[in-house]
């Protein structure tokens, strides 16, 4: 996610502790969160896929999902 998003919606999260924030505010925040909560999924995943399980045995199971 690019700095500035995230620079606003920390800007938002400290406004909203001082005063209300309005209906476009409000708006704003709530799109600019649920970009940056799908950003995470998708790198968490991206990391799920690589991640890899090395058991006592030396065998190794991949994490990535089974396509099914």
């Amino acid at each position: 996610m690019e700095k500035a998003k995230l620079d606003r919606i920390n800007e938002l999260a400290k406004k909203s502790k001082e005063t209300p924030l309005t209906e476009e505010e409000l708006a704003e925040q709530y799109e600019l969160r649920q970009e940056y909560i799908r950003e995470i999924r998708m790198s968490f995943g991206a990391m799920l896929d690589n991640t890899v399980i090395q058991y006592p045995d030396g065998s190794r199971k991949s994490l990535k999902k089974d396509d099914k």
